[in-house]
Parts: C-alpha cells; sequence; structure tokens
C-alpha cells in the first residue's frame, strides 16, 4: 500500500464569517480525505500544559471530500507571449544577453533563452550544458545539432554570450566574452583566468518548431505522462538584456552591444530591456520587450528583481539612483512561491463563527502523522466586537515557512545547545522541494531566499508543531499558548492578522482599547510599524508579548499580499547576507535589513529591543525596584516573592529563547519601568552581533549584564500604555500548572486594566520621589 499523505493550504490567510475560502489539497495513497472545521485553542502537546486542544464546529463542508495528486511548478523564469510565433525562427539567427552563472556544473543542462521542447527536441536554445559549459543546439525532432564553448563557465561571473546560425552557410557560433568588472563578480583583475571563447562549426540542419512551445527565459517546455506539459531544465543565476534576431549578426556588432551599445534595429526580433519598468517605489514581474513587436515576458515564481547588472560599478547602492546598472534578473531552479494547486474544495464559512484561529482538519489512513493535515486559516470578526484584538504574527510565519535549519545550517546544533530532533513530517518537508524554502533557507547555488509565500503548505504553521532544531513550539503553535489563555480566562477577545494590519493601517486597530501580540513579531512591514506607533501614541493599549520583535524591514505587493519580500543586510542575526547593491526591496524600493538600522529601533516604539538568544534553558525574572512604584506596582498584585515564571513550556521558564531588554540610548522612552528582568542565562545565550562593533570575550550569557529579558511598562499619550514581556518564552509560560502561575497573574491585571474604561491605576501619581517600597 502507498503511504498516505496530505497537504494543503488556502487562497486567503484571513477571512470573515460567512465569507468563502478555497482549499486546495494534495494527496499520496488515498482519494478521499474526512473534513472537519476546527476552532484552534492550544497547539502545545507538552506534558506540563493542558494538551492540544480544539473544537470541532459544524460546517456543511464537514464529512467526505475528493482528492487527488497535484503537482508544482518548481523554478523561477520568464515566458513570452508569443501568438504569431514571431520567435519561432526557422532560419538564420542571432540569440545574445548578458548572464551571471549561480551554479555551472549543476550536472543538469540549464536553459537560459530560447524557444525549445525539451521532450520533443524541437526548436533553439543558448544554455549551459551538463558540464557547465555555454552551448547553443538546435533541434528537428529526431535529432540535435549544437557547438559548445571550449571553456568552462565560472560561478558569480558577469559573461556576454552570444549565439549566431547563418542559414546560408550552415555555420554556427557561439562567443563568451567576460565582462566583469572591479566590483561585479567573485574574481578580479588578479586572477590570471581567461574568460573568453568563440567556436564555429557547420550544422547539418537548421531548426524546426511545434506550434505551441513557449519561448522562455531560464527554462524549457517539457512534458510527463501523468502532469502534462511544465518546464524543466531551469537555470540557476542572473540574466540581464536578453535578445533576439532573425539574422546572423557579425562579431563587430556582437562587440558593439557587449561594450553597452543599443542593438542594431535591423533584423531585431525582441530585446527585453530588463532596466525598463523601474519606478521609485519598486519594480514588477513584467519585463518589457523595447523591440519591434512588444513581446513583453512575465515571471513565473517571482524572479529576482532589482538586482545588480553586467555593468554595476559599485558607485550606486540602489536601482533608484541608477536603474540602468540593475537589469540584472536572478532565476533559481527551486525556487517557489505559489503551488498552483486546483481548488479541491471552496467552502462557505458558517456566519456565526467566533473570531479566531481555526482550521479545516483533514484526515486519511491511520489520520495520524501524514496522514492528517491541518490546513490554518484566521476568522477576523465581521465587525470589531470586543475591546481586546490578537494579532497573530503571519508575516513572521512566512519568513519560517517551512524552514530547513536542521538540515542545512551547520550553525544549528552549536547554537541550539541541542542535537535536532527530527519526525516523520520534518523529513517530508525537507525532502520535497514542491513546499518551497523559508527565508531562513537558501536556494541551490546558495543565494538567500528573499521571497516567501502562503499559497503553499507551511507545515509548521500547524498546531502541534514542534521546530525540531529547538525542541519546542515556534510562532503559530507557541502563539497558541496565549490563546489558551486568553480562552482559559474567558475574555472576549478578536483575532487579526498582519495581512489585515498592512493593508488597514490604524483604522484596523482604531475600535480596540488593547492590542496584544504573539511570541515572535519578528518581520513588520512599514505599513504595520506606522499603525502601531499611531495607535500607541493616540491612547492605545500595547502588549507586546513577544521577543525579537520589530526587527525586520519587510514588504508586500498591493497586488498579492500572500507574498512577502525581505533582504538579509550586514546586520542583525541573520541566516544570509544579500549582496552588494541588493540592499532594497523590488517590491517597494525601500531599503530592506533591520528596522533599528533605518531609524527606528523596536525601543523608540515599545520600550525594549531583541539583545540576546539561546535555546536550551530558560529562567525566571526577578522583580526590580521600580515594581515597587505605586504607578505600577497594581501590575505586581497577587505577585508572592521575588520571582516571576520558575516555569514555562519553553525550557522550564518564562524568559529565554529571543529575549529584548531595556536600552535608554537607542530610544526606550526615559520614563519606562523596568518590573522585573532576568539573569543566570546560560552561555548558550550571545549577544545579538548588531550590539557590538568588536568581538571579545565575556559577550555570553554567564559574562555580560545585558544578557537578559526586561518586563517593562510605560504610560503613552492620551492615557494609552505599552506593557512588554520581554522574551519569547513569557507567552508559552502562561499554561503552565493549569495556567496558575505568577505570568498569568502579571498578565490578567495587565490586560484587565487595558481593556477598563477610564484612566489607567497608578496615573495619578506624577511626581517620582518617595514612591518606592
Amino acid at each position: 500500500m502507498a503511504q498516505v499523505k496530505l497537504f494543503g493550504y488556502t487562497n486567503k490567510i484571513s477571512v470573515r464569517p460567512g465569507e468563502t475560502i478555497d482549499f486546495h489539497v494534495n494527496a499520496d495513497g488515498t482519494t478521499t480525505a474526512e473534513a472537519q472545521l476546527v476552532r484552534l485553542i492550544h497547539g502545545d502537546e507538552h506534558p506540563s500544559g493542558p494538551g492540544f486542544q480544539e473544537e470541532e464546529i459544524p460546517c456543511e463542508d464537514n464529512g467526505q471530500w475528493s482528492v487527488k495528486k497535484q503537482y508544482t511548478q518548481l523554478g523561477s523564469f520568464l515566458t513570452v507571449e508569443d501568438p504569431q510565433n514571431k520567435l519561432a525562427l526557422e532560419g538564420s539567427i542571432t540569440i545574445h544577453g548578458f548572464i551571471y552563472p549561480g551554479l555551472p556544473e549543476a550536472g543538469l543542462r540549464q536553459c537560459l533563452i530560447g524557444r525549445w521542447d525539451n521532450d520533443k527536441n524541437f526548436g533553439y536554445c543558448i544554455g549551459i550544458n551538463q558540464r557547465g559549459h555555454l552551448e547553443f543546439w538546435v533541434g528537428q525532432g529526431n535529432e540535435v545539432d549544437y557547438v559548445q564553448a571550449e571553456i568552462p563557465l565560472l560561478r558569480q561571473m558577469w559573461y556576454f554570450v552570444a549565439a549566431t546560425y547563418d542559414e546560408a552557410t550552415g555555420k554556427a557560433t557561439i562567443h563568451q566574452e567576460g565582462v566583469s568588472n572591479r566590483y561585479n563578480g567573485l574574481l578580479g583583475r588578479v586572477a590570471p583566468i581567461d574568460y573568453r571563447s568563440h567556436v564555429s562549426e557547420k550544422f547539418r540542419f537548421r531548426q524546426k518548431h511545434l506550434p505551441d512551445t513557449p519561448f522562455l527565459i531560464a527554462g524549457s517546455r517539457d512534458w510527463h505522462e501523468t502532469r502534462g506539459h511544465f518546464v524543466s531544465q531551469g537555470y540557476c543565476g542572473k540574466i540581464d538584456r536578453p535578445g533576439v534576431f532573425r539574422r546572423a549578426l557579425a562579431w563587430h556588432e556582437l562587440a558593439a552591444i557587449m561594450q553597452g551599445g543599443q542593438p542594431s534595429a535591423q533584423g531585431m526580433v525582441a530585446y527585453w530591456d530588463t532596466t525598463s519598468g523601474y519606478t521609485d517605489h519598486g519594480i514588477g514581474d513584467i519585463v518589457f520587450d523595447v523591440g519591434p513587436h512588444m513581446l513583453h515576458a512575465e515571471g513565473y515564481n517571482r524572479p529576482v528583481r532589482a538586482q545588480t547588472g553586467w555593468n554595476w560599478n559599485g558607485r550606486n547602492d540602489s536601482f533608484r539612483l541608477a536603474p540602468h546598472e540593475y537589469g540584472g534578473i536572478e532565476f533559481h531552479a527551486d525556487a517557489m512561491i505559489d503551488s498552483n494547486w486546483a481548488v479541491t474544495r471552496s467552502v462557505t464559512l458558517p456566519s456565526s463563527l467566533k473570531s479566531g484561529a481555526y482550521a479545516m482538519r483533514l484526515r486519511a489512513g491511520p489520520g495520524t502523522g501524514l496522514g492528517e493535515e491541518y490546513v490554518v486559516f484566521f476568522v477576523r470578526p465581521g465587525k470589531p466586537k470586543a475591546k481586546l484584538a490578537f494579532i497573530f504574527p503571519t508575516a513572521s510565519y512566512l519568513a519560517y515557512a517551512n524552514e530547513h535549519l536542521s538540515f542545512d545550517a551547520q550553525i544549528i546544533q552549536p547554537m541550539t545547545g541541542q542535537p535536532p530532533i527530527v519526525s516523520d513530517i520534518d523529513i517530508e518537508m525537507y525532502k520535497n522541494p514542491e513546499f518551497g524554502l523559508s527565508t531562513y533557507d537558501a536556494w541551490e547555488d546558495g543565494a538567500g531566499v528573499c521571497y516567501s509565500s502562503y499559497h503553499r503548505p507551511i507545515i509548521n504553521m500547524r498546531p502541534k508543531h514542534r521546530i525540531s532544531s529547538m525542541g519546542i513550539p515556534w510562532q503559530f503553535p507557541a502563539d497558541l499558548s496565549i490563546i489558551a489563555w486568553l480562552e482559559h480566562k474567558g475574555y472576549d477577545y478578536d483575532v487579526l492578522t498582519d495581512e489585515d494590519l498592512h493593508v488597514e493601517g490604524l483604522d484596523l486597530l482604531k475600535p480596540y482599547k488593547c492590542i496584544m501580540t504573539g511570541t515572535h513579531p519578528e518581520y513588520y512591514s512599514k505599513e504595520m510599524l506606522d499603525a502601531t506607533e499611531d495607535y500607541i501614541a493616540t491612547g492605545g493599549r500595547y502588549i507586546y508579548m513577544g521577543g525579537n520583535g520589530y526587527y525586520w524591514n519587510v514588504a508586500f505587493r498591493d497586488d498579492d499580499l500572500s507574498t512577502m519580500e525581505v533582504r538579509k543586510l550586514d546586520s542583525g542575526m541573520r541566516a544570509w547576507n544579500a549582496r552588494p547593491g541588493e540592499h532594497y526591496l523590488a517590491t517597494t524600493g525601500q531599503k530592506s535589513g533591520l528596522w533599528k538600522n533605518l531609524g527606528r529601533p523596536p525601543q523608540k516604539l515599545v520600550g525594549v529591543g531583541f539583545i540576546a538568544e539561546g535555546f536550551e534553558t530558560s529562567r525566571p525574572y526577578r522583580r526590580m525596584p521600580d515594581s515597587y512604584h505605586r504607578t505600577v506596582s497594581w501590575i505586581m498584585d497577587g505577585v508572592e516573592g521575588e520571582m516571576i515564571g520558575d516555569t514555562g513550556l519553553a525550557y522550564g521558564g518564562a524568559a529565554g529563547i529571543e529575549m529584548d531588554r531595556y536600552d535608554l540610548a537607542l530610544g526606550t522612552p526615559p520614563h519606562t519601568k523596568i518590573l522585573s528582568s532576568s539573569g543566570g542565562h546560560s552561555d548558550n545565550y550571545l549577544l545579538g552581533i548588531e550590539e557590538i562593533l568588536y568581538p571579545y570575550p565575556g559577550l555570553s550569557g554567564s559574562q555580560d549584564y545585558r544578557i537578559r529579558a526586561d518586563m517593562t511598562y510605560f504610560n503613552a499619550p492620551r492615557n494609552g500604555a505599552v506593557f512588554c514581556g520581554g522574551s519569547i518564552a513569557f507567552g508559552q509560560a502562561l499554561p503552565s500548572n493549569h495556567f496558575k502561575n505568577n505570568v498569568s497573574v502579571v498578565l490578567s491585571n495587565v490586560v484587565d486594566a487595558f481593556i477598563k474604561p477610564g484612566k489607567l491605576p497608578g496615573s495619578r501619581w506624577i511626581n517620582e520621589e518617595k514612591q518606592w517600597k
């Protein structure tokens, strides 16, 4: 029997009651699955907590679903709409462009530019063969003829490449010239390497075409008896300003293009100006053909734009300054933005649904492990009803979506202080590139992944999931610990998402007296950050429940909110570095990287910001003198003793994993009170690298006083206020001992005060003297 596997995703991540949502499901080993709509309450199966909790919800679409095997198109490429077959040239031809190979010796053929049918061997193409040599080939179905360069291509070096075929003589020539300068390639002028190759062969025949073969850049047409047509022979690397002519250009004409000249109009069929289309607010997926037929190309799986081109000279660091130097479009054979599966079932949600985290639970075969799938989505209220709203940090869920750290990150074991614990679901996620990658991973050629989307199964955005490298719930299942606490305490609350916040801004937050975050709201767009700041500044009451929040600047396109872009720059705790000149987001034109480096450290927003991370133990907080100040002592009502949070589902304490601290030098409001601080962390906790200019001994948990989580509070304008837990582990401490713990007591005091109308407790005190214990 085939092993039963179920995976799925939705077309929307945030919906209202009564709306319709599409479910896309892939099944192996079964043709049916039992579907049950559930509300998710607690996602951690830790024995010290309340266990996994869900509520089954009546729904017309509960019951048996028909499911099937679905296929995913991997790889980013450009496809050209050519209804009149202008590019189906069967006579003389020239193909040219600039290329920057990322993985020339991949062991597989990589198609660069052409109209090639890989299944039937029809058409023409210039590409890279299995041995890393540039090659031009033509096919007529039963035969293929080719010519290849003598010298293999080197990775991360710019080349001008061209192939010509003269129908009158049968002569085919391939040209390869290195065009890297002092800035834009891996190797400099001191390396004694000859990049040049010019080879001619007499072809036995000319190319012929099938009528429906598409013209592709960075791939070729293929076919499989089960999935039908798809694109294969994907390319890893950049391509800049490719073109096609219906005649064989002489070398002096090609040399003029290589030197930056405009191609001749004589015989031009298409010339894709990859620098065209830039605006101050970014660039889209259309690559404009400035030739006579305007055969524009469109990107599939989001080829990366705003990348340096063959002529980038190091002076300008953004496409906004010199768009003509940013013609490089980067492709990856393993890129995946959208699974593009067929819709399995469109479900109209019950109009009576309570706002919350939901999933369609699918079961087949044994109904456990790979035979059980939770397709998660979030239901916001039809109209705001509660005084309290919880924001699920869905942007951060995208950043970590299907991360491969346990398998590919060499630093993961020393960083986490423990060996990974890998499940069958982790293995399934890793061995199937069809699930795509996270922004903590690298594509096959080593370039960091800058895009992530929820139009694919996100295996770690599921209840019960534990991040294998750390052995604890991470992101969504960890955030359900806060939801379980809200349920246990009986609070009336609404659920929102980062997507809602990005789109609606301050208007989304205005109806609520109090906003709560998840455990790790690390990735924030400008729109989200502005709305949060404006909410607090205009009287909102805000509870930051996590650690390492408001850290990376990310962006979403207005026409595709499912996909997030981030670029990891040369600061911060990061999995990769963007290359020089490629620090600005193609989505918006903003510089990415840390918000701190853009003048907006999180301390300015909520009073604390990231200081350290560690993953094998958590610690309690100790009350600080400020906690006895009569303006804030009400927060500690019911707390006995000095220690807070000496239990928790994340490594046994409330202060740990990733931690934030008070720092006046980075903008913590000067009247902020430090209620409690952790200490005594192990040497697995290390200072965030953006905090230092030089490394030196003594930067670990047992030696550096800065490595701590600070629980803080400050009053904001118009009777607003901000409370911070200062630690990812803080939220996961709430369910300990059946919610009977002093972290729960502290948070209850804060929430009760924040949702109550009128002035906050302690606000009548304005003087500082003689107000401590």
